[in-house]
């Protein structure tokens, strides 16, 4: 698998056979780029984190620091740090909405009117 930066305006026998490809090629800029922007810092942090133990980290200001790959090895990193990112954005929406939850759960019910009325009753009785 090689890389494409080209990939949007590509026309290869692959685009034609990937689903995927076709589908990211009709979606118009501003859809990618709001998706792109979506990502948390925290997401950014651990791919970041991610990238930086796959290809080692060393002080810039230390080391003149050059790393040399194929397309195809580096295709495989971006396709892994993107899976990582869709994997830790359905995680976090998955936090969020656990919380949501849990929230909602543990907030005590505000009484209606008829239970107001319910509890004078008893207590009348």
């Amino acid at each position: 698998m090689a890389f494409n930066p080209d990939f949007p305006n590509s026309t290869t026998e692959d685009s034609q056979v990937n689903q995927l490809l076709k589908y990211l090629q009709h979606q118009p800029p501003e859809v990618l780029e709001r998706v792109a922007k979506s990502a948390s810092p925290q997401i950014k942090q651990i791919i970041s984190q991610n990238v930086q133990g796959l290809v080692g980290m060393l002080p810039s200001e230390n080391f003149n620091v050059q790393i040399t790959t194929d397309r195809e090895n580096l295709a495989g990193m971006l396709a892994s740090a993107m899976m990582t990112g869709y994997f830790l954005r359905q995680m976090e929406q998955r936090m969020e909405l656990e919380e949501t939850m849990i929230s909602s759960v543990s907030m005590p019910a505000k009484p209606t009117a008829s239970d107001k009325s319910d509890s004078s009753k008893q207590s009348d009785k």
